[in-house]
C-alpha cells in the first residue's frame, strides 16, 4: 500500500533554534561551623580518648595526646569543627565508641555535644 492514499502529505517543518542567556550567578553558601566537644569524666582511660581521637577524627598522636590533657585539665575540650550535619554525625560516633574496656567503671561512653561555633 502506498502512503499516497487517503492521508495528506505534512511537508517537514523547520527546526528553530533558540538560544537562552545564562545570567544566573552561581553562588555556594559558606554553612555555619559546629564545635564537637568532649567531657571529661573518671570513667575512661587517657588511652581510650586518645585512641578516639586518634581512630575518628584522625588526630595525630601529638595532638590526640595534647586535647585529652586539654579535656583532663579544663573539663572539656573542642576536637572538632565542621558543618553541623558533620559534627552530629562525629558526636554519635563518639557515642557508639561505647564503654572503655580498660576499666570495669566505665559504664558507658564519654560525654559529647556539639554547638555552633563562635
Amino acid at each position: 500500500m502506498s502512503d499516497e492514499q487517503g492521508s495528506a502529505s505534512a511537508a517537514p517543518e523547520p527546526e528553530t533554534t533558540v538560544a537562552v542567556a545564562e545570567d544566573q550567578e552561581t553562588r555556594t553558601k559558606k554553612l555555619p561551623p559546629y564545635n564537637v566537644i568532649i567531657l571529661n569524666d573518671e570513667e575512661h582511660t587517657f588511652e581510650y580518648v586518645i585512641e578516639l581521637l586518634t581512630k575518628l577524627f584522625r588526630h595525630p598522636l601529638p595532638v590526640a595526646e595534647a586535647l585529652t590533657w586539654q579535656i583532663h585539665n579544663r573539663g572539656r575540650a573542642i576536637v572538632y569543627t565542621t558543618h553541623k550535619e558533620k559534627a552530629e554525625l562525629k558526636r554519635e560516633q563518639v557515642v557508639s565508641y561505647g564503654a572503655d574496656p580498660r576499666m570495669k567503671e566505665s559504664k558507658g561512653p564519654l560525654g559529647c555535644y556539639i554547638e555552633p561555633a563562635e
